[in-house]
């Protein structure tokens, strides 16, 4: 069982930046692919952004890319997403999520665990 606690959402204006981080229970934290996914209201999770095990590899949403960067600190067991530039579209609940096996994924069933999500709001 993998415990995620998420922290750093809130609101801010349109153009603003905020960081989320996720850290998680165990001593396996490397080992575990990372996400970040959003749900906005009326809609469907989707994935935001994805980080391999060593943090070499990652991939993101195409409508986040070159404004969000996910990264990882394996030593602190915490995956972060910096978020810049941000639009009134973004606004949405951002959960974190663990992949047991390896290779990055997008899509949400491939995911084991989750955190309990958190509410970012941007203001236009």
């Amino acid at each position: 069982q993998v415990q995620l606690v998420e922290s750093g959402g809130g609101l801010v204006q349109a153009g603003g930046s905020l960081r989320l981080s996720c850290a998680a229970s165990g001593r396996t934290f490397s080992s575990y692919v990372m996400g970040w996914f959003r749900q906005a209201p009326g809609k469907e999770r989707e994935f935001v952004a994805g980080i391999s095990r060593s943090g070499v590899f990652t991939h993101y949403e195409d409508s986040v890319k070159g404004r969000f960067t996910i990264s990882r600190d394996n030593a602190k067991n915490t995956v972060y997403l910096q978020m810049n530039s941000l639009k009134p579209e973004d606004t949405a609940v951002y959960a974190c999520a663990v992949r047991m096996a390896d290779g990055l994924a997008t899509m949400s069933i491939k995911y084991d665990y989750w955190g309990q999500g958190m509410q970012v709001t941007v203001s236009s």
